[in-house]
């Protein structure tokens, strides 16, 4: 059983990351709930989603505190999931900044990357944090940091990483070799 929260923006393929985790324990007859919040996720705004795996007979909601992994895909963004992360989870950051409205105008600070980190160990949390200079150019940062998410953190123990490969050669039939390129190098990367 393993219980998710993916944070991050629009425009960074967040979602899709949750479908191919619940495709491919779908696959695998595990019991998956899969709960997207989109709000107002046009580029740049907030998106959410949940997923709870092998579960059965639950609500698509993790209570506070309940999650065993948090993916977050954007710095500031992932102050919100800290309070979704239970004591003792991991919490893996992709440090990408997308620059909030009210930062741009002046208005607001961005926070230090360090400064959430300190926050995820303050909440009991692990944190795996994933270098936006790692993805090799012109990959699909959302596939790398799925990879990495199942490379290197107990999501692999729930989903092996060739069923994870075998969803994203059902979401992309034509063509899957970049998709799968990008998640097998954040799958290898050395954290």
């Amino acid at each position: 059983m393993l219980d998710i929260f993916l944070i991050g923006v629009g425009g960074q393929g967040l979602l899709t990351i949750g479908e191919v985790i619940a495709d491919a324990a779908v696959a695998l007859d595990l019991p998956v709930c899969f709960y997207p919040y989109k709000g107002m996720a046009q580029r740049g705004g907030l998106v959410k989603a949940q997923l709870r795996l092998g579960r059965s007979a639950v609500g698509p909601n993790i209570p506070p505190r309940g999650a065993d992994l948090v993916i977050a895909m954007e710095v500031s963004e992932a102050l919100r999931a800290i309070r979704a992360l239970r004591p003792g989870g991991e919490f893996l950051l992709f440090g990408e900044r997308w620059l909030p409205t009210a930062v741009m105008l002046g208005k607001a600070a961005y926070p230090a990357l360090e400064t959430v980190l300190e926050q995820v160990r303050a909440a009991g949390g692990h944190p795996v944090y994933l270098s936006p200079d790692s993805l090799p150019a012109g990959l699909p940062a959302n596939l790398f940091v799925l990879g990495a998410a199942v490379g290197r953190t107990r999501l692999g123990n729930v989903l092996p990483a060739a069923a994870v490969e075998e969803a994203i050669r059902r979401r992309w039939p034509r063509d899957p070799e970049r998709n799968l390129t990008a998640f097998r190098a954040g799958h290898s990367i050395s954290i």
